[in-house]
């Protein structure tokens, strides 16, 4: 029975690419500057052969591997989450998601105002803590919903709680997702509810309303196929529950690692994709480098645990979707390079891949490794890891 655990640390990049400066990333390297943290501590991830991976050069590397390991290329242009997840699954995007750097066009807040009967606050690029610390109290005094952008193709909304209730809040956020089309087709609408009084504080019941991607993606492929396709944490709101037989949301990378945990204990055959969110979330787009670190630590001491899970067939594969460097003066993600560290019964220990021309061969050699016949993007490493 074979099954793969494929897990996206969000936001974990490994170096800058050679277009980053294109991106207003030059010089970005997320795992470099947490690494430079007291905090920093990841011997389990270092003995697979994480340290090895190509760019590597400013940390010691393991002298005999125990797992795989490659350098992955994004070949989409873009450095969201969706974006990333998309070529994760076997879909690059060539033409970036639209941005809106001086907020939303009126005749699309015209149109979700229509749409929901409430008015609207902010339309600026903001950071989600500072966008309710701004206009948090306002909102509380008009029921206006704040809506607010960033560098990524996003529309989010924040509201409190006790305000506009939970529910209709993501009833709005449906309403801002169907309106959101053509020009205004951004990769996500995210819900971005909050609590208390100033200062106020997000809650866990943020909810993201992705775009479906263009074409078939890895998860449509398993699920057609007959295979289980078990989703941890956001990994259902990124595909828009596209190819997914089960999911769950998690608040927490701890919780997130404890579901997939669960999920190793079922008998199934097919795929178990989860996303670890907080090293993005929490401290990326805080600049919160000790955070980050710690976030780090804390799955590398997990990981014993997620490898003594595993069954002989079984194949873990741990990844990410682009950067966010916590060390540099933007909060926004950045255009790096990310790993794959793989391990697992059948993975051969000490193989190194070298840089690989896009994530899509990740979803490739896993469809590979679970006989579909059906193909995404990507060309399948699968011979030279087994």
């Amino acid at each position: 029975m074979k099954r793969v655990f494929l897990i996206v640390l969000d936001s974990v990049g490994c170096g800058e690419m050679p277009d980053a400066a294109d991106f207003g990333d030059a010089g970005s390297n997320t795992l470099a500057a947490a690494a430079k943290s007291s905090y920093f501590h990841m011997p389990n991830m270092k003995k697979l052969g994480l340290f090895n991976i190509e760019g590597m050069d400013w940390a010691e590397g393991e002298e005999a591997p125990s797992g795989a390991v490659a350098r992955m290329k994004e070949a989409s242009m873009g450095k969201d989450t969706t974006t990333g997840h998309w070529e994760i699954a076997g879909v690059s995007s060539p033409k970036p998601m639209p941005t809106f750097p001086e907020g939303f066009p009126q005749e699309l807040l015209d149109a979700l105002t229509r749409e929901t009967g409430r008015g609207i606050l902010c339309n600026k690029p903001y950071s989600g803590t500072d966008v309710i610390r701004d206009y948090g109290e306002e909102h509380m005094r008009t029921g206006k919903m704040i809506v607010y952008t960033s560098a990524d193709s996003v529309l989010q909304i924040a509201a409190h709680e006790a305000v506009i209730p939970i529910e209709e809040q993501y009833a709005i956020c449906e309403a801002a997702r169907r309106i959101c089309t053509g020009p205004w087709a951004v990769g996500r609408v995210i819900a971005r509810p909050f609590e208390g009084e100033y200062p106020f504080k997000r809650t866990s019941r943020r909810h993201d309303f992705s775009l479906k991607p263009p074409k078939a993606i890895m998860l449509d492929v398993l699920k057609e196929e007959g295979k289980e396709v078990l989703a941890v944490g956001k990994i259902n709101d990124i595909f828009a529950g596209c190819g997914v037989t089960e999911f769950v949301r998690t608040a927490s990378n701890a919780e997130g690692i404890d579901r997939t945990l669960e999920y190793m204990k079922r008998d199934f055959e097919g795929l178990c994709f989860t996303n670890l969110v907080d090293y993005d979330m929490l401290y990326g787009h805080r600049n919160d480098v000790d955070g980050y670190a710690k976030a780090l630590t804390y799955f590398d001491e997990r990981l014993p645990e997620l490898l003594a899970a595993m069954r002989e067939e079984d194949i873990l594969m741990v990844t990410a979707d682009h950067g966010c460097d916590p060390s540099t003066p933007s909060t926004d993600h950045s255009r790096e390079y990310v790993p794959l560290v793989m391990a697992g019964g059948p993975v051969r220990a000490g193989v190194n891949l070298g840089t690989r021309p896009t994530f899509s061969d990740t979803a490739a050699t896993i469809l590979e490794y679970l006989g579909a016949e059906r193909k995404v993007e990507g060309c399948s490493f699968l011979r030279e890891i087994l």
